[in-house]
């Protein structure tokens, strides 16, 4: 087991059910966000996607949306990603490089929160959101085709997304324990360059050759191991450690 704290065993039993509805998405976030201590790196992205799914959980509520059965089956399959990863990474199994990048050094206090946040995001959105978005259309009966009305719904988002990004780059600007994070233009750069608008499409356009190559399983991970290879080494750079 990949163990750094204490309590893993406790975030381990969190995540072994996968969820079934955006109500246990958010409840097995809030039990890892009371769980985990301010020196875990995890903690912070791990509320910044709480912050996220409650946010999109509210606009589904509200109403607006074309397919709001579709984009909260998505919430879910995203999330069962998320808590996949976690809980194979813990259990010293295999989980993709991006994640292990994240999860191998979450007790380092040497890093800030928005790089943890970030490299999380950066680990969900551009290395699980595919995998998500194929798993929504075959359990909904779509195709992940732009044009549709689950696009528009889902580029509907964006803004929503962007701006809890752009929100968690200033409070989240601390090292892990909150004394100040020295400003470093690599590092700054990097974070500051950072949004959720264009990684989204991306991912929309690997969901469609996911899509494509559902008959072809070797292809299609082959494909996968490709995009872990290039979310990991964006991982790499956001987690540079300041000294």
């Amino acid at each position: 087991m990949a163990t750094l704290f204490p309590y893993d065993p406790a975030l381990i039993a969190a995540t072994l059910t996968p969820p079934q509805s955006v109500a246990d998405v958010l409840q097995t976030m809030q039990i890892i966000d009371a769980t985990c201590v301010q020196g875990d790196g995890l903690k912070w992205f791990n509320g910044l996607y709480l912050q996220v799914t409650q946010a999109v959980e509210s606009r589904i509520a509200a109403g607006g949306f074309s397919d709001p059965e579709w984009l909260a089956e998505l919430d879910v399959q995203f999330a069962r990603l998320y808590f996949s990863a976690l809980s194979a990474h813990l259990q010293g199994a295999n989980c993709p490089g991006c994640w292990r990048a994240m999860l191998a050094v979450r007790d380092n206090v040497r890093l800030a929160r928005i790089q943890f946040a970030l490299a999380g995001v950066n680990a969900h959105i551009n290395h699980d959101l595919p995998e998500a978005i194929v798993a929504t259309c075959r359990s909904t009966g779509t195709v992940p085709n732009r044009g549709t009305a689950q696009y528009r719904d889902y580029t509907n988002l964006n803004a929503t997304l962007d701006s809890l990004i752009e929100a968690a780059k200033q409070t989240l600007d601390v090292r892990l324990l909150g004394d100040p994070f020295p400003p470093v233009s690599a590092v700054e750069d990097t974070i500051a360059a950072f949004g959720v608008k264009a990684a989204r499409e991306k991912s929309w356009m690997s969901s469609q050759v996911l899509w494509q190559l559902q008959g072809s399983p070797p292809l299609a991970a082959g494909l996968m191991d490709s995009i872990d290879g290039l979310v990991t080494v964006v991982a790499k750079a956001l987690l540079v450690q300041v000294a």
